[in-house]
């Protein structure tokens, strides 16, 4: 499985914050907006990543980022000179993709909590599989409809009458057959190769799986400065009360087993001091605890 992360975008709904930097590398509490679904990449056991973005971002970015190696992964980058759909993002990067399956993740969505996302990667067999999100005001997002028996039937765009409350998430898994797909999609009335086109067309060849996501399971969308306090907000508070941290990469290397601990110490020691270096070290200090009781 390989991994599309989507940063683009104008971030004019964050005006005047995206006039120094890109939407995605805006602070979501203590971490980069990118960290999170990055995170939850890492998580779902994927180690070859695609970062596609703007010329001007694409270099903050890789800065930021490099090539993934100090979590044990590999990034590549792709240039989206126009934001012209989120289904550009596999012809942009159909070479990457290849003959692989993909999940893209979008670069402004943050999630937390469940093993959802690990779980349906790892059971992923070829297709489709989207993501439906109980929310209260449905009319703003992809919509999924359902019959009795819990197959969905139907994918509205921001329908004004919406036949659920199941928002699509942004984050899809297909095979490699969703380049030939979004290579075979008009552009919509406002000039973008939609998802949702994307989505129908493996509906209608009976092979899009519509996972619901768990009751314990969080969604935010920090695309407008609003939602972007909201989920900092979030974060920090389930941090506090919880004393673990959300979106940490390292962390998550380290767990799947994509970094050894003398890896990680060794990350850690070329951090400053701060509270996140200080937390990492932490993290050490219980992995060692543990070693010593299975001992």
């Amino acid at each position: 499985m390989k991994a599309i992360i989507l940063a683009g975008g104008a971030g004019s709904r964050l005006y005047p914050l995206t006039q120094v930097s890109s939407k995605q590398l805006q602070a979501v509490f203590d971490k980069p907006m990118i960290y999170y679904p990055l995170t939850a990449l890492i998580a779902s056991g994927v180690r070859e990543l695609c970062l596609i973005s703007t010329p001007d971002d694409l270099p903050r970015f890789q800065a930021l980022l490099g090539d993934g190696a100090q979590w044990g992964i590999s990034i590549d980058y792709r240039i989206q000179a126009r934001p012209e759909g989120i289904a550009q993002a596999f012809i942009i990067a159909a070479d990457f993709v290849g003959t692989d399956n993909v999940i893209l993740m979008l670069g402004d969505n943050i999630f937390s909590g469940g093993d959802d996302f690990p779980r349906a990667v790892s059971s992923f067999t070829g297709g489709a599989s989207i993501f439906a999100y109980h929310v209260k005001d449905p009319q703003r997002y992809g919509v999924v409809q359902f019959d009795n028996a819990g197959r969905a039937i139907a994918i509205q765009e921001k329908p004004q009458h919406p036949k659920s409350n199941y928002a699509v998430p942004g984050v899809y898994i297909y095979d490699h057959e969703v380049v030939k797909i979004a290579q075979s999609i008009a552009p919509s009335a406002r000039g973008e190769l939609e998802i949702t086109d994307v989505n129908l067309e493996y509906l209608r060849q009976g092979k899009l799986q519509v996972r619901r996501l768990s009751r314990g399971f969080a969604w935010l969308d920090a695309g407008t400065s609003s939602a972007l306090h909201e989920a900092s907000s979030y974060i920090e508070a389930i941090e506090r009360r919880q004393g673990i941290k959300i979106g940490c990469p390292e962390e998550a290397a380290l767990i799947r087993g994509f970094l050894s601990i003398q890896q990680f110490e060794a990350l850690i020691a070329h951090m400053p001091r701060c509270e996140y270096s200080d937390y990492l070290r932490g993290v050490a200090d219980e992995w060692h605890r543990l070693q010593r009781e299975r001992a």
